[in-house]
């Protein structure tokens, strides 16, 4: 018999913003327990955004994060033998964590200082270009792909 899964932990919103998805954005970017370090490379990453296109960075960044969240993504089952990327729907939770891990994950592949860095993403998944976003389109793509193994995936 399996255990009961734990409740999920009530975050707090983040102190400049009042927004819980920043918060759960820093902590994504926080490495080895550092917070204000991570909040230091977010906070400084929005002052960039805000320099470069004149407009409120809170904005930019949750239409970064909308651009770059996949609504399908494969999974792979095993049936008789075979195994099938099989297309499911994506949870908003998951959503929003692969667009985060997406988003800091292309940033760091880019050159500058990390809030720079995460700026010029943000930057162009806000403006539907850049390589999260793109991640996104070769998920989707996959699924469609696969379409014709999406009876799998269905409970029975």
């Amino acid at each position: 018999m399996r255990r009961r899964r734990p409740e999920k932990r009530q975050i707090a919103p983040d102190p400049v913003y009042g927004d819980k998805q920043v918060q759960k954005f820093i902590n994504y970017l926080m490495l080895k327990g550092k917070k204000s370090t991570a909040e230091n490379i977010f906070y400084g990453a929005m002052d960039l955004m805000q320099t470069k296109t004149k407009s409120d960075p809170i904005e930019l960044f949750q239409k970064a994060v909308s651009n770059v969240k996949p609504m399908i993504e494969v999974k792979s089952k095993r049936i008789g033998g075979a195994t099938y990327q099989v297309p499911i729907q994506v949870h908003d939770q998951r959503a929003f964590a692969l667009a985060s891990r997406w988003l800091i994950g292309f940033a760091k592949s880019r050159n500058g200082s990390m809030a720079q860095r995460l700026a010029a993403e943000l930057i162009a998944a806000a403006n539907e270009e850049g390589g999260s976003v793109k991640k996104k389109e070769d998920t989707h793509r996959m699924a469609e792909a696969n379409k014709a193994f999406a009876h799998y995936g269905r409970r029975r």
